[in-house]
C-alpha cells in the first residue's frame, strides 16, 4: 500500500565525509533511518536510492542489518529530484501510496509516518514539518536587515512527505518535461495545484548537515533509549 523511496544520494560536501554512513550509537545514519520506515506497519517496501559508487556498501548494509521490506538498492541521479524520480520509476503496479524520505533524517519515529499517511489518505498529500519558533528577519546582499517575517503559520518542512502515487508521479513527469528544479515533493505537486497537509512535528527530525549534528542526534537517541 505505501511504499518508502529513501533518498541516500548526497554528495556531504558540508560534512567532508559521508554523513550517511557515519556511526550514530553504533549504526551508521542511514541505517537508522531504513529501520525506522522497516518497523513501520504501514510501510510494504522500500527503495534505498544511492550513489552509484556507493551501491555495493548500501546493499552490504541492507544484507547486515536484516533489512525485509528493501525490495531495491538503485543508483541515481545529480540532483535529489533525479533520484526521486530513479525511485518512483521503481515503484510496484500494487502500491497506491509513495512516502519519500532524506537518509539524513535518520531521527523520524514510526508514529510520525503512520500520522502523515493518515493524513495522506484523507488529502492525498502530506508531510512532516516544524512550526518557526525562531525571530525571521530579510537582509540585503550585504547582510544588514531590511525588515521582518511574520512567524504565525510558517512552518520548516521536513520528510518523510508522502502522496498518491498518481499524483506524485504526474507531479515529477511535469517536472521534468518543463525542465525546472524543485527542492521537495510538495514543490512539484504544488506546480500540478495539488493541495498539501501539514503534520505539525515537535520532536527532533533535522538533516544532518554539519559535523556538528551527529553528536547531537546521538543524544537524541541515548535519550530516547533510556526513555523506551
Amino acid at each position: 500500500m505505501l511504499t518508502a523511496i529513501i533518498v541516500a544520494g548526497g554528495s556531504s560536501q558540508r560534512m567532508g565525509f559521508d554523513k550517511l554512513f557515519a556511526l550514530l550509537d553504533g549504526k551508521p545514519a542511514v541505517a537508522r533511518s531504513v529501520a525506522v520506515f522497516e518497523q513501520t506497519a504501514c510501510v510494504t517496501d522500500i527503495i534505498l536510492v544511492g550513489r552509484a559508487e556507493r551501491l555495493s556498501e548500501l546493499e552490504a548494509l541492507v544484507r547486515a542489518q536484516g533489512f525485509r521490506k528493501v525490495s531495491a538498492v538503485i543508483s541515481g541521479g545529480a540532483r535529489r529530484q533525479d533520484s526521486v524520480r530513479c525511485g518512483l520509476e521503481q515503484v510496484g503496479a500494487a502500491a497506491e501510496f509513495v512516502a519519500v524520505h532524506d537518509a539524513a533524517r535518520p531521527l523520524v519515529r514510526p508514529e510520525m509516518i503512520e500520522r502523515i499517511f493518515q493524513a495522506a489518505r484523507t488529502y492525498g498529500g502530506a508531510a512532516c514539518a516544524a512550526p518557526v519558533i525562531d525571530t525571521l528577519k530579510r537582509a540585503d546582499d550585504d547582510r544588514f536587515v531590511t525588515g521582518g517575517v511574520e512567524r504565525e503559520n510558517l512552518f520548516a518542512v521536513q520528510t518523510p512527505q508522502i502522496f498518491r502515487r498518481d499524483l506524485l508521479s504526474q507531479a515529477y513527469a511535469t517536472v521534468f518535461d518543463v525542465g525546472v528544479e524543485v527542492t521537495d515533493e510538495i514543490s512539484a505537486v504544488e506546480r500540478q495545484g495539488g493541495k498539501v497537509v501539514l503534520v505539525p512535528n515537535e520532536e527532533p527530525n533535522f538533516k544532518i548537515t554539519w559535523p556538528a549534528d551527529l553528536p547531537l542526534a546521538e543524544f537524541v537517541l541515548r535519550t530516547r533509549g533510556r526513555s523506551g
